[in-house]
């Protein structure tokens, strides 16, 4: 792996030099877009909509739409609003892991020491381990401000890149059901989902998509045709939530 951040992070006087390592990788194809007539690639250009005429990337400059007309920035703008420059994360508090919701997490990044913060990290990994604690902190990285969290995993160190609050749509506008469930079915329901219920298991999900997908490629290579069963919508056979219930119910331990 190559380390896409160097730097040093921190908790009060302690001060760890690490790298940052992505900790995910893109699973899908990389397909190329084609002319249909003769399968040349297609380029895309950037044209005045105007004059359509293709604009040189030096002439491109970036606006903001502001009471009907573009207030035009230039690069110091940008730097003005960036943040102050700094190869250091620090920890500002530490929070109980399970106090983040799921919805603020958006990239994560191992964390490897370097050889004069081996002692550091490992003493900050173990005292989250032990405490079920994780850290709170911003970094800067690509000119933008990030808020992050950082917590132990196994025997790494894991930033987490999350979303700030403002981020988050609000719910106000969803056509959401004020309804009370019924007791009988709630009652039902529950059972279901403790009947399925169990540990979960990363290993057990797979994307298998681009692996299908390579499997077509390769058989049109050789001129083979690929069988093709189209999805269909299954329908219940009642429409009484309480049947339903009971036959997945059923279901579940014919299957057992």
């Amino acid at each position: 792996m190559r380390a896409i951040w160097t730097g040093s992070l921190g908790f009060g006087l302690v001060n760890i030099p690490i790298k940052l390592f992505s900790a995910v990788q893109d699973s899908t194809l990389d397909l190329d877009m084609l002319d249909s007539k003769d399968h040349s690639n297609i380029k895309f250009k950037r044209v005045n909509e105007k004059t359509g005429k293709e604009v040189a990337w030096e002439n491109i400059v970036r606006g903001y739409y502001l009471d009907d007309r573009y207030i035009v920035l230039d690069k110091s703008d940008f730097e003005k609003a960036g943040p102050e420059k700094t190869k250091h994360i620090e920890i500002k508090h530490f929070v109980d892991e399970t106090e983040i919701d799921s919805m603020y997490f958006e990239q994560p990044y191992y964390l490897q020491p370097e050889k004069a913060g081996v002692r550091a990290y490992a003493l900050l990994r173990d005292a989250f381990k032990k405490t079920g604690k994780a850290g709170v902190a911003l970094f800067v990285m690509r000119d933008r401000e990030h808020l992050c969290i950082i917590k132990a995993k196994d025997d790494v160190l894991v930033l987490n890149r999350i979303r700030f609050s403002e981020e988050i749509r609000s719910t106000d506008e969803l056509d959401l059901p004020s309804i009370k469930s019924k007791p009988d079915e709630l009652k039902m329901a529950i059972s279901l989902i403790n009947q399925l219920s169990g540990p979960f298991d990363i290993k057990k999900y797979r994307d298998d998509y681009s692996d299908r997908l390579l499997k077509i490629i390769k058989a049109k290579s050789k001129g083979k045709a690929v069988p093709f069963t189209p999805m269909k919508v299954v329908h219940s056979r009642t429409k009484d939530l309480m049947e339903q219930l009971k036959a997945s119910l059923s279901d579940k331990r014919k299957a057992s």
